[in-house]
């Protein structure tokens, strides 16, 4: 009697490590969609740091202690060495940004920062609270229900 061996994989075992392979690809394509639009959306918060800093050192310089910080004292100063932020801190007024960042201003104590269409125009706000001199801040907006802040 002569008998073969043979080996390899049996057509049900191919299709089991198909339908996980599938699966697997089902949950990380959407899971790595978000991570990239988070990692893209990280440029806009980036870019808000240093308004978040002007206002600090503004609120600072002008011994402003307690909220509301008073319009014009700590806004972007919009020509450069005007009237509005006379110590010059703040950064000016960006309304046509780059990258995934479309524009970004500070007006009385909040700095709102907004996103382009490649980050669904989401915004970022940051609203300064001063209290005994120190400046704490809560962030807000769209990008904090869609989860990319």
């Amino acid at each position: 009697m002569n008998t073969t061996k043979q080996s390899g994989f049996t057509l049900i075992e191919l299709m089991i490590v198909i339908a996980i392979i599938g699966i697997l690809a089902a949950i990380a394509v959407p899971q790595y969609q978000t991570y990239t639009m988070k990692a893209k959306y990280s440029e806009v918060v980036s870019a808000a740091g240093p308004y978040k800093t002007g206002l600090e050192l503004c609120a600072t310089d002008n011994g402003i202690t307690a909220s509301p910080i008073a319009a014009n004292i700590c806004d972007s100063d919009t020509t450069i060495g005007g009237t509005k932020n006379p110590t010059g801190e703040m950064p000016i007024t960006i309304s046509a940004g780059t990258g995934y960042t479309k524009s970004i201003s500070a007006t009385q104590g909040t700095i709102t920062a907004t996103g382009n269409t490649s980050v669904q125009s989401a915004v970022y706000t940051l609203t300064a609270t001063v209290a005994g001199g120190l400046v704490t801040w809560s962030k807000t907006g769209s990008c904090v229900t869609s989860g990319l802040c």
